[in-house]
C-alpha cells in the first residue's frame, strides 16, 4: 500500500492527499511531527535528506517533493486526464507546477508561514507583494476559463490550489479576486475532494 509521510497543516502534504483522494487511491497516512523535529531525525532523513514533507513510499519507490509526487501519481494512476503526454499540454501543466513552487511559495505560502507558524525570518512585505502579484495573475487567467489549463482539472490545479485557498491564514484577503474564489469553489466540488484545516468542503445544502 502507498504510504504518505506528512503533516496535517502542510499545504504540500495536503495537495498530495487531495490527489490521492481524487484518484480514489488507498494509502496509509503517517504523521510527521514537525514541532518535535521528526522531519530532521536520522530515520526520516533516509527517506528525504532535505528533511521536508511530504514523502511518498510505494513499494521500492521513495519519492520526495510535492510537485514530483503529483507527477508520479498522475502518470502512474491518473492517465492523461490529469497529466497529458503531448508536448503542448504537458508544458502547460508543468508551468503551473513551477508557479506553485515559485510565485505561490514566495507569496501566499510565505505569508502563511509568517503569521501561522511565526517564521519571522520571512520578509512579510515581500511575501505580500508576491501574493498580490500571483493572485492578480491568477484572477486574470481564470477570468477566461474554469480551470488553469486544458478546460479540465489537472495536477496544475491540485498543485496551485492549497496555498491559494489558505491565503487567509497569511492575512491575505481573497475578496479582490472573484475568479480565484470561483475556481476554489470548483475545486471543492470535484468528486473525491477532501478538506483540511481552513479549507472546508462545500455545503451539500
Amino acid at each position: 500500500m502507498i504510504q504518505l509521510y506528512g503533516h496535517e497543516l502542510s499545504g504540500n502534504s495536503y495537495k498530495v492527499r487531495l490527489l490521492l483522494s481524487l484518484l480514489d487511491l488507498e494509502y496509509e497516512w503517517i504523521q510527521v511531527d514537525l514541532l518535535k523535529g521528526e522531519h530532521k531525525s536520522s530515520e526520516f532523513l533516509t527517506r528525504n535528506p532535505f528533511g521536508q514533507v511530504p514523502v511518498l513510499v510505494n513499494g521500492d519507490l521513495t519519492l520526495a517533493d510535492a510537485q514530483a509526487i503529483l507527477v508520479y501519481l498522475a502518470r502512474q494512476y491518473g492517465g492523461e486526464s490529469w497529466l497529458p503526454v503531448d508536448a503542448v499540454g504537458l508544458s502547460q501543466v508543468v508551468r503551473w507546477l513551477s508557479t506553485a513552487a515559485g510565485e505561490v511559495r514566495q507569496g501566499p505560502e510565505s505569508a502563511r508561514l509568517y503569521h501561522l507558524f511565526k517564521v519571522t525570518t520571512i520578509s512579510l512585505e515581500r511575501a505580500n507583494q508576491r501574493a498580490e502579484f500571483i493572485l492578480t495573475q491568477l484572477d486574470q487567467h481564470l477570468s477566461q476559463r474554469h480551470w488553469l489549463e486544458l478546460n479540465r482539472p489537472t495536477i496544475a490545479d491540485v498543485a496551485v490550489f492549497p496555498y491559494v485557498a489558505l491565503a487567509p491564514d497569511g492575512q491575505i484577503d481573497l475578496a479582490p479576486y472573484p475568479h480565484v474564489q470561483a475556481w476554489i469553489e470548483r475545486v471543492k466540488h470535484l468528486p473525491g475532494f477532501i478538506s483540511m484545516r481552513n479549507i472546508e468542503a462545500p455545503s451539500l445544502v
